[in-house]
């Protein structure tokens, strides 16, 4: 079953009432003048078991104890904004696999040739697939592109990576002045927030594979909470790109994100992708490629599954 994305920017309050979501307006429940009936008709809810995502984007939203209980049982990931209603804080369940002591070990005990060969193959897909987006978006010749995805070594070595990156952003966002960096000029601010949103998704499907987001294959910063998710999110990122580019070319002013902006943005985890051959939403593709990546560290595959543009 495909997980629904829940975003809230508004004033709510959020409760639980028999394993639902209730969602009330503050103005609706405070005014005195209403009948009982109207205010209770006014609810609306939401089965718990339904959602994936949540992202809580007002500091006047009211969420109880027992909804945060309820979505991190049913492994759903929650989204915090900061005042500039950029994704800020991700909350995830402690436990996501019956037998996640089991499955920390073997990730744990993952020998480095195992985790660069795995970082080569996310490297080669991740640069196959922006060579599509490319392609696809903007006519571009991804001869180079092909040379540098087969030629990548384990660990990529000589960081083709980069290489690739430099051409790529080069070549698919045509903008004056544009480079991609965090606090650069639009469309960086929709790249941003996109990324956020894939990021929660992967972190998501981490979690419920048994997985520790925080031990990553390359990443290893140590100020960071979800380096594994920024490693496997990175083939996936290309899908981000194709539709902050669909965006763009509805000649939308992106100098800020706004409601209507995020709503695009948001879709993300409902996105089709090619993974094995078959169509599948991003989220459920995520699920497979992360429970590939446990079977990697369990010796049961040497490849991670992963989509392909």
């Amino acid at each position: 079953m495909i997980k629904k994305t829940l975003y809230f920017g508004n004033p709510v309050y959020l409760s639980l009432r028999n394993a639902q979501l209730v969602i009330k307006l503050p103005e609706v429940v405070k005014n005195d003048t209403l009948p009982d009936g109207f205010k209770q008709q006014s609810e609306v809810t939401k089965p718990i078991e339904d959602l994936g995502v949540v992202v809580l984007d007002n500091k006047q939203i009211t969420i109880t104890s027992g909804v945060l209980e309820a979505l991190l049982e049913n492994n759903c990931a929650i989204i915090t904004c900061d005042s500039k209603s950029m994704p800020v804080g991700l909350m995830l369940p402690l436990y996501g696999n019956t037998t996640q002591n089991e499955r920390f070990r073997q990730q744990l005990d993952a020998s480095l040739p195992l985790t660069k060969q795995l970082w080569q193959q996310t490297i080669r897909i991740k640069i196959e697939n922006q060579a599509a987006v490319l392609k696809k978006c903007a006519g571009e010749e991804v001869k180079c592109m092909a040379i540098w995805a087969a030629d990548v070594k384990s660990g990529d070595s000589d960081n083709l990576e980069a290489r690739a990156a430099a051409y790529y952003w080069k070549n698919l966002f045509k903008i004056e002045r544009f480079t991609r960096d965090r606090e650069g000029i639009p469309p960086n601010n929709l790249l941003n927030y996109g990324y956020a949103i894939l990021r929660a998704v992967v972190a998501r499907g981490l979690v419920a594979s048994g997985l520790l987001p925080t031990l990553g294959i390359h990443h290893h910063n140590r100020y960071n909470a979800y380096c594994l998710a920024d490693d496997i999110m990175e083939p996936y990122r290309p899908y981000v790109d194709e539709l902050v580019y669909k965006i763009l070319q509805e000649e939308i002013n992106c100098d800020e994100l706004t409601k209507g902006l995020k709503a695009q943005l948001l879709t993300i985890p409902t996105l089709e992708v090619v993974i094995s051959g078959k169509r599948s939403p991003l989220m459920v593709a995520v699920g497979q490629s992360t429970a590939s990546l446990y079977k990697c560290f369990s010796g049961e595959l040497r490849r991670i599954i992963y989509p392909e543009m």
